[in-house]
């Protein structure tokens, strides 16, 4: 069966796995994981819709009373999503889609460069690692970090066809690939070290290197702009700050020594999971024995240039599983080095499809919505019953924007801890706020307050605060 083209073609893994999640493709973003995450893409995304097209100016719906402006990274994905609301009709599932349909094409795009650098089975091994690592669950999520990913694939593929034949063209995309890839994610910047080599490559005309570095350099510029001047602006202007821009790095280094446990087990259970990593160490012993540079030039300058990612998120890179997502494609690409040094190739598809299975097996949950999350889609059509779309509300989710985006609803989002002091309420009161809504069970627990109660099933209680109430 292995001796028919088709399963030799990495095109047909990757339709594969695309069909395979386009099941529950249109469910609301609650699953477990990162629901949070994907809800804030979401809010922008129909805001963009309801308010302010402009994506200079994106704007979530916990800031309170405020506009909701802030900074983040530049909308790509969020105005995407937009631009398909304008044809038809808002439905925050086509965020799933577009990230899916841009990500497969990424896996594609890698498999190629790979194919180029070094020869069609690792690059087929490696592809077939990252199409079933980490890649697969958030291929389907509605969050930047693997569409980012891909154009930064796009970018380095027309980068490398410069190199080969320096025109025009392909330098003038591998700038707008990388700047998109760059202003989607921040992180991904750090791939830009695969040039490294081509840039100190003597036999290269000067003039080539000087045009390639100045098109990069452009590119870097905008995305400074962006991040570090309009985005402080869009925070310090609208007093809001939302997007993580990390802390010091002996910070965060400090945090990562102090969780090493929870900080390497991002890079072998997070990522690629364990017979992947079984042959990425295996990988790393075979290139040190066969004297593999490239192999040892991916993996050791390409740690070091994600290592100051790693400090500046410190405790937010253990916490949250996604941060591992950029460097998934070098592990990969070892892990498949590995699995080519078996000798026979049903071998080497035999543990492929052990790595599939694995990685199948692990990302089941995210197509899955637990009945325990469904009632935070009736908020929307209580509240309604009883409120103004524009009545600013407060709810008991902690820093959990979820319930907000489906209450479609503007206001905040707290502690049961500060709800249950009256300094705190009477303060939000005297900002507008018109109704308390507690989850009971959801991403928040019951707690009484001394509001009228407007409405309570099993699953929340809206309390209203009365215009007297807001005038104290």
């Amino acid at each position: 069966m292995l001796k028919h083209p088709l399963f030799k073609d990495i095109r047909f893994y990757i339709l594969i796995a695309f069909l395979l999640r386009l099941y529950a493709i249109y469910y609301p973003p609650i699953e477990l994981t990162h629901n949070w995450r994907q809800t804030t893409v979401t809010m922008v995304s129909r805001n963009f819709l309801e308010v302010d097209a402009n994506p200079m100016f994106p704007r979530i719906d916990i800031a309170g009373e405020k506009t909701g402006i802030t900074g983040m990274e530049f909308p790509v994905l969020n105005y995407l999503i937009y631009l398909l609301s304008l044809v038809f009709g808002y439905h925050d599932w086509f965020g799933r889609l577009i990230v899916l349909l841009i990500s497969s094409l990424g896996i594609w795009t890698f498999h190629n460069i790979l194919k180029k650098q070094f020869n069609p089975q690792i690059a087929f091994n490696s592809s077939i690692v990252l199409l079933f690592s980490i890649w697969f669950t958030y291929s389907r999520k509605i969050m930047p970090d693997t569409m980012a990913m891909s154009f930064m694939f796009f970018g380095i593929q027309q980068g490398l066809n410069y190199f080969e034949n320096p025109r025009l063209k392909p330098l003038l995309w591998f700038g707008f690939w990388i700047c998109l890839g760059i202003l989607s994610k921040l992180p991904v910047v750090f791939l830009l070290f695969v040039f490294i080599p081509y840039m100190i490559d003597r036999p290269f005309l000067q003039r080539n290197k000087m045009a390639f570095a100045l098109t990069g350099f452009l590119a870097l510029c905008i995305n400074y702009f962006w991040y570090f001047v309009w985005v402080p602006y869009l925070n310090q202007t609208y007093e809001f700050v939302h997007f993580f821009m990390g802390k010091s790095m002996l910070v965060g280094g400090l945090e990562l020594l102090q969780n090493w446990d929870k900080t390497i087990n991002r890079f072998y259970e997070t990522a690629i999971k364990f017979i992947a990593f079984a042959f990425c160490v295996w990988g790393w012993i075979s290139a040190y024995r066969h004297k593999q540079k490239q192999i040892a030039f991916i993996s050791g300058i390409g740690f070091l240039a994600f290592l100051p990612i790693m400090l500046k998120g410190g405790f937010t890179f253990y916490h949250h599983s996604y941060y591992i997502i950029p460097f998934a494609p070098i592990l990969a690409i070892v892990s498949g080095y590995g699995i080519s040094q078996l000798n026979q190739l049903k071998f080497q598809y035999l543990i492929l499809w052990a790595i599939a299975i694995e990685g199948l097996g692990n990302h089941l949950d995210d197509f899955v919505i637990k009945d325990y999350y469904k009632p935070v889609l009736q908020l929307e059509a209580e509240l309604d019953k009883i409120s103004k779309r524009n009545d600013l509300i407060c709810i008991n989710s902690g820093e959990f924007p979820t319930p907000m985006y489906f209450a479609h609803r503007k206001g905040w989002v707290a502690y049961n801890e500060q709800l249950i002091q009256q300094k705190f309420t009477d303060s939000l009161a005297h900002k507008g706020l018109k109704h308390i809504v507690i989850l009971n069970h959801v991403f928040g627990e019951k707690i009484p307050l001394n509001y009228p109660i407007e409405f309570q099933n099993n699953d929340f209680t809206i309390y209203a605060i009365s215009p007297l109430q807001n005038k104290q």
